[in-house]
């Protein structure tokens, strides 16, 4: 083998090998999302590029308050928060969360309250309580959000992962909490 072909061949395998794992990566570990509308303001805006971790669930379950993305129905994925647990009864009353009876604070939640003059979150209460394997969930943009509360719970099996970090764009780039 001419040694130009070599050099080829050698070039070829690598990129064959970058492809494989990237598809992998992609895959099973983390993807890029875009996130599409306001439902999560202030803590997440329209255009804003997360990443998703697909691991993290795999050896752990969703915990309250995580950003999780989630197939939902029509096909569409939504992003949206934890807010109750299989088991957990959900209420807000008078703009506060309660979960079981006790009160919750929601601080990802306290620069939208100037806004909101008549509360961010109407008065509701969950039927029941969240079914084993479900998750309710909610957007940070209450008014402005599809959620658990017109599309019911989310099951386990629907969520793709957990949003980790902001990337895009350069001047956002953070921790999504």
């Amino acid at each position: 083998m001419s040694e130009k072909k070599k050099e080829s061949w050698e070039w070829l395998k690598a990129v064959i090998v970058a492809l494989v794992l990237a598809f992998l990566i992609r895959q099973f570990l983390f993807a890029p999302v875009i996130v599409d509308g306001e439902s999560m303001l202030p803590t997440l805006e329209d255009s804003d590029r997360l990443i998703v971790n697909k691991i993290g669930y795999v050896f752990g379950e969703p915990e309250r308050f995580d950003i999780i993305v989630f197939h939902a129905p029509a096909g569409k994925d939504y992003i949206k928060r934890v807010i109750g647990l299989p088991g957990d009864r959900v209420e807000y009353r008078d703009d506060t969360l309660y979960i079981n009876g006790e009160p919750f604070e929601e601080p990802y939640l306290d620069e939208l309250r100037p806004l909101y003059q008549d509360g961010l979150t109407g008065d509701f209460e969950l039927d029941g309580v969240v079914p084993e394997d479900e998750l309710f969930v909610l957007g940070d943009n209450r008014w402005h959000s599809r959620d658990s509360r017109d599309i019911g719970t989310v099951h386990i099996d629907e969520v793709i992962g957990k949003a980790n970090v902001v990337f895009w764009p350069i001047s956002n780039i953070r921790i999504a909490k």
